[in-house]
C-alpha cells in the first residue's frame, strides 16, 4: 500500500468512527472509549485474526530451532502495576569485577511471519495505543497477554541479548540467542521503589541478580555521564471506580525502579543496533538528530529572559556542540527549577521544544538525546512495529531463519510507524485531558465552583496561558487562562522571546513557570477543555 493510500485508508476509518458517534459521554471510561473507538475506527480484531493468534503459539514452535533453555537463570520483570503485557524481563549475575547481565525479550517473530495476515495488521496499527484505563494492542490478546507475554511461572520463548559488563559498567562483549526463559517474580515499579528504600525485602528467588542489576544500571548511568538530556517526566496515572467514574489521579515521576530497566534496556537497544550496523543487515533506528545550532540560540534567549543560567555560549555553536549545549542546559533547568520551586515542567518544555522529534529511519544517525553513536528500538515487540522488524534483522543476521527485511521494506515500515507513533501520541494526550477534566469536574462538584488552585504557567501563547495546577483529588489538572482575563481592561501581549504575556501600560509579566493563582470558568470533560480565570489577591 503506498503511502498516501495508507493516509487515506486511516482517514476513512476515522470519519466511520465518527458516524457511528452516539449520545455524549457521561463518565471519563466512556469518554476514553469513545475517543479510542472515533480516532482508530473501531476497537478489536477480526475474527479470523483473533483465530491466527490463538494458533501461532504451535506455530511457532515448528518455525524455530533450538533454544538456549535459560529456564533455571532466575529472572525477574518490572512494569507498572497495571501492566498485562510484559516485553522483558532481566537475568544478573555476578562475575569477578564485572557483571553479565540477560535481557530476555518476547520472541514476538516467531508468532508473526513477515507477510502474514497478523504481520500486517501490526504494521496498519505501527503499536499499541494506551489511554487511562484502556489500551488498544497491536497484537491480539492471545499473543500480547498470552503466548508472548513473559509472565511469571511459565516458560516462554524469548530472544536474549547476553552482555558482559567491565568493572566500571563499560561493555566488554555481547551476543544474542533465541532461548526459553521461565519469569520467577513480577514485580512493579512501586513495589521496587519500597525496596530499594530499605522498607521490604525482594522476593528471595530473585533477590540476588536484582541487587547485582541494580548496581550495574547505577554503573551504566554515571558512563552515560552528560552526554545525554536530564530530562523528567511525569507520567498521569488515573484511578477509576466501578462505573467508569475518574476518582483519583496522580502525576508519576521518574524513580529508580524506572532508571534501572530503563538503562538495561538502552544498553541492549544499542548492542543490537551496533551489531546490525555493523553487519550492514536492512533495519529500522531509532534516530534523533542534532539539534539546529539557530534553535539552540532561541533556547539560550529565552532562558536568559527567565534569568534561568545558561551555559556559556559564544557565537553559533557547531551541530555536535549544540547537542552538547542542551544536554548541559537539560540539567541547569532542572536545577533552577528544583531551587525556585516551580516552573520545572515549562523550562523542560523550552528545552525539549529547541530539539528535533526523535523517528524511526532505516538509516543510522545516531541518537542526539541518548548521547548514542547507534541505537533502535528492540525491547518491546509485543507493542511496537519497529521493534518486531528489529527482531527479524537480528535473527537473520545470526542465521537463526528469520528472513531479513528489504531496505526498502525497512525504509516503508519506519516511515509508517513515525507517523502512527504521533498518531497515538496525540491520542493519548486527548485521553489524559479527557480524564483529568472529568476529575476536575468531579472535585468541583465536592469542594464547590468557586474552589481556589494554586497553579503555575505551563505554556504561552499569544492568546492565553496554559496552567497546571493540582487539587484534593488529582494534580494533573490542566486549564487555559485567556490573555484577555489577566488585566481587566489593560492588553497583554506575547514577548519577543515567547515567554512572558506582558501588560502593555503596566508592563506586569505572566512569565513561563510562574505561579498563579486560579478558578474554573468553565468544563467541558468530553472534550477535556478547562477554562479558567485568574484571581487576583
Amino acid at each position: 500500500m503506498a503511502r498516501g493510500d495508507w493516509r487515506y485508508h486511516r482517514e476513512r476509518q476515522r470519519a466511520r468512527g465518527r458516524r457511528s458517534r452516539r449520545e455524549a459521554p457521561k463518565t471519563a471510561r466512556e469518554a476514553v472509549e469513545a475517543l479510542l473507538r472515533e480516532e482508530l475506527g473501531g476497537r478489536g480484531f477480526p475474527a479470523a485474526l483473533e483465530g491466527e493468534a490463538g494458533e501461532a503459539g504451535a506455530r511457532a514452535e515448528s518455525r524455530c530451532g533450538p533454544r538456549r533453555d535459560l529456564t533455571e537463570l532466575p529472572t525477574f520483570t518490572v512494569d507498572p502495576a497495571t501492566a498485562r503485557d510484559f516485553d522483558d524481563a532481566v537475568s544478573a549475575r555476578r562475575e569477578g569485577d564485572g557483571v553479565r547481565l540477560w535481557v530476555h525479550i518476547a520472541d514476538v517473530a516467531a508468532h508473526v511471519p513477515p507477510g502474514s495476515p497478523l504481520d500486517r495488521e501490526a504494521l496498519r496499527r505501527g503499536n499499541s495505543t494506551y489511554a487511562p484505563g484502556a489500551v488498544e494492542p497491536m497484537l491480539p490478546h492471545a499473543l500480547s497477554e498470552e503466548a508472548c507475554s513473559l509472565a511469571p511461572g511459565v516458560e516462554r520463548p524469548a530472544v536474549t541479548a547476553e552482555i558482559e559488563l567491565g568493572p566500571s559498567g563499560e561493555p566488554a562483549s555481547a551476543s544474542f540467542h533465541r532461548s526459553l526463559i521461565r519469569s520467577d517474580a513480577r514485580l512493579d515499579y512501586d513495589q521496587l521503589d519500597v525496596v530499594f528504600a530499605g522498607r521490604a525485602e525482594a522476593p528471595e528467588a530473585v533477590a540476588e541478580p536484582l541487587a547485582v542489576a541494580r548496581r550495574a544500571a547505577a554503573a551504566l548511568g554515571e558512563r552515560r555521564g552528560t552526554t545525554s538530556l536530564d530530562v523528567e517526566s511525569f507520567e498521569p496515572e488515573f484511578r477509576f471506580d466501578a462505573h467508569g467514574d475518574a476518582i483519583g489521579a496522580r502525576g508519576v515521576a521518574q524513580t529508580e525502579s524506572h532508571r534501572l530497566i530503563e538503562r538495561l534496556m538502552i544498553l541492549a537497544n544499542e548492542q543490537v543496533a551496533q551489531l546490525l550496523e555493523r553487519k550492514r543487515v536492512p533495519a529500522i533506528y531509532r534516530v534523533h538528530v542534532r539539534p539546529d545550532p539557530p534553535r539552540i540560540e532561541r533556547l539560550f534567549e529565552q532562558l536568559h529572559a527567565l534569568e534561568i543560567p545558561t551555559p556559556a555560549l559564544r557565537g553559533t555553536p557547531a551541530p555536535g556542540e549544540a547537542a552538547e549545549l542542551a544536554a548541559e542546559a537539560s540539567r541547569l533547568v532542572t536545577r533552577e527549577a528544583g531551587r525556585r520551586g516551580h516552573g520545572r515542567k515549562a523550562y523542560t518544555t523550552l528545552v525539549l521544544r529547541s530539539l528535533k522529534q526523535a523517528q524511526y529511519s532505516e538509516r543510522n544517525s545516531g541518537h542526539a538525546g541518548l548521547g548514542s553513536d547507534a541505537y533502535c528500538h528492540f525491547t518491546s515487540p509485543i507493542r511496537r512495529y519497529p521493534d518486531l522488524v528489529v527482531h527479524r534483522a537480528l535473527l537473520a543476521a545470526l542465521g537463526e531463519g528469520e528472513p531479513a527485511p528489504s531496505l526498502a521494506e525497512a525504509r516503508e515500515a519506519a516511515w509508517r510507524c513515525s507517523e502512527s507513533e504521533r498518531e497515538s501520541m496525540r491520542i493519548e494526550r486527548r485521553a489524559d485531558d479527557i480524564c483529568a477534566a472529568f476529575l476536575l469536574a468531579r472535585e468541583l462538584r465536592e469542594r464547590g465552583v468557586e474552589t481556589r488552585f494554586e497553579a503555575e504557567v505551563s505554556g504561552l501563547v499569544r492568546a492565553g496561558a496554559f496552567v497546571g495546577f493540582g487539587g484534593e483529588l488529582g494534580d494533573v489538572y490542566e486549564g487555559f487562562l485567556p490573555a484577555r482575563l489577566l488585566g481587566g481592561a489593560e492588553r497583554f501581549e506575547l514577548n519577543a522571546t515567547e515567554t512572558a504575556l506582558v501588560g502593555q501600560e503596566s508592563k506586569h509579566e505572566l512569565r513561563l513557570g510562574d505561579p498563579v493563582t486560579v478558578r474554573v470558568g468553565g468544563i467541558e470533560a468530553p472534550r477535556g477543555r478547562v477554562d479558567l480565570e485568574p484571581l487576583n489577591d
